[in-house]
């Protein structure tokens, strides 16, 4: 399945069911693009676990404050609906790999 760009509109939908990870981020930033690349791989490798979502948070800035987004990237799990995980910056591909597994 390939990564969903989210809005405001669509992301409580969109993350209600299964897991999801939703990449809270915008196209100016640096560690943003770095972590880009390493998502499309997880998503891949592990379309069956795991469902990844892009928010731009200039565009998106409700959805970004109702989290608490303060710094992007910012990375959420949901499993049906509910945050169970975040990690805040660029993580290693194995590091994003060990946080799905662990929650799937």
């Amino acid at each position: 399945m390939a990564i969903a760009h989210v809005t405001d509109q669509n992301f409580t939908k969109e993350t209600a069911e299964g897991l999801v990870l939703a990449d809270f981020w915008a196209p100016w930033c640096g560690p943003c693009k770095m972590i880009a690349p390493v998502l499309e791989e997880i998503d891949g490798e592990m379309e069956d676990k795991v469902q990844i979502v892009k928010l731009d948070v200039d565009e998106n800035q409700e959805t970004a404050g109702k989290y608490g987004v303060m710094s992007i990237p910012t990375l959420l799990l949901f499993k049906d609906g509910n945050v169970v995980d975040q990690v805040v910056g660029f993580q290693p591909k194995e590091a994003l790999v060990d946080l799905i597994n662990k929650h799937a």
